[in-house]
């Protein structure tokens, strides 16, 4: 019998955005793990999967913002924190294209500031910044490989090109071991975030309405799952760890589906044996029509591919909503309040 995995165990993590989708699912795996887990919380989401799971009873908690340096740098130094996953981002397209500036603050600034509490707490812990497929802009060459320029035009996408550029700066001229990674659009239960298509549309169907999609339906997204998604976070951070020529390199992760929003609408529509047709606005602007990713490389040097087929990944997501929202109506029973909307990754 091989011996258990100990990586993890009692490792000291800093995770920032943890109220987030994708940060409250890498927080209950590190969790899980037998990591010790600090986590940096700017607002209470009373729904958030890391409340409703009673994580936050298992980890510590760093009250502030990204873009506070002191903060960030006195929290890295004091827990001593030998892992960082840099989640927190407005992640919002449409929130990006109306306030570009708040956008830019957390995504670019706070990334920057995350980056340079790391070189100077003391002892250079791995970081693993989350970047985004929207840092590639648009491209003629699909889908998009590591070596594809970053060439955002759009407030959201030029975040994230930003981003992905300040964390390798950090690496090739401090020498701070870094790593970026590069998603599509995350799903799972958690997201509080009910435009997005994934969260909308089920909780439309679990009312009885027409699920609405802003674009015309033909955009093509890359939607990967957020416990995929988690598992290759820890994946890649243990491959930092163990084998030096990855640190410093950017990497797609992705199922390497390509799918239109209304097909992953009527994937949807058919898991929930719905009827309803979804009400097509075609008002989305500023936002590019074919958006994938190759995972070649991260298949290739980390040896890592996904674990959830999209429709099973589907299937446990609308289990997850069916339970969210059954457990709030018994709430609203007995006075209690709703979530708190979050914009943490």
């Amino acid at each position: 019998m091989n011996p258990p995995d100990t990586f993890w165990q009692d490792r000291r993590v800093f995770v920032t955005g943890a109220t987030g989708l994708v940060g409250a699912w890498t927080v209950r795996a590190l969790v899980e793990r037998g990591a010790h887990v600090v986590a940096l919380i700017r607002d209470r989401v009373s729904g958030s999967e890391l409340s409703r799971s009673g994580l936050l009873r298992r980890i510590d908690v760093v009250h502030g913002c990204v873009e506070d340096c002191a903060l960030l740098e006195r929290a890295l130094a004091e827990y001593e924190i030998q892992t960082v996953f840099h989640l927190a981002a407005q992640t919002i397209v449409g929130v990006a294209n109306r306030s570009p500036l708040s956008t830019f603050e957390t995504n670019v600034r706070g990334t920057w500031c995350l980056l340079e509490a790391a070189r100077r707490c003391g002892h250079k812990p791995q970081v693993i910044v989350a970047s985004s497929d929207k840092a590639y802009g648009e491209q003629s060459r699909l889908p998009y490989t590591e070596d594809a320029p970053l060439e955002g035009r759009h407030p959201y996408d030029v975040s994230k090109s930003c981003a992905d550029l300040l964390a390798l700066t950090y690496h090739q001229t401090y020498d701070l071991p870094v790593c970026v990674t590069r998603c599509g659009n995350f799903f799972g239960g958690g997201d509080l975030n009910f435009n997005r298509i994934v969260p909308g549309t089920i909780r439309a169907v679990l009312r009885g309405q027409r699920p609405v999609i802003r674009s015309d339906g033909t955009f093509v997204r890359d939607y990967f799952y957020v416990k995929d998604g988690a598992a290759a976070y820890l994946h890649l951070a243990e491959c930092m760890a163990r084998r030096g020529e990855v640190v410093g390199e950017a990497f797609n992760f992705s199922n390497e589906i390509q799918v239109t929003v209304l097909e992953l609408v009527s994937r949807i529509l058919r898991q929930m044996q719905a009827t309803l047709e979804p009400e097509v606005r075609g008002e989305a602007s500023h936002e590019i029509k074919h958006q994938y990713l190759s995972a070649a490389k991260a298949r290739r040097m980390l040896a890592w591919s996904p674990r959830y087929a999209l429709d099973g990944a589907l299937r446990e997501t609308i289990a997850w909503y069916r339970d969210y929202f059954a457990s709030l109506a018994g709430g609203a029973a007995a006075g209690e309040t709703g979530p708190i909307r979050s914009q943490a990754a």
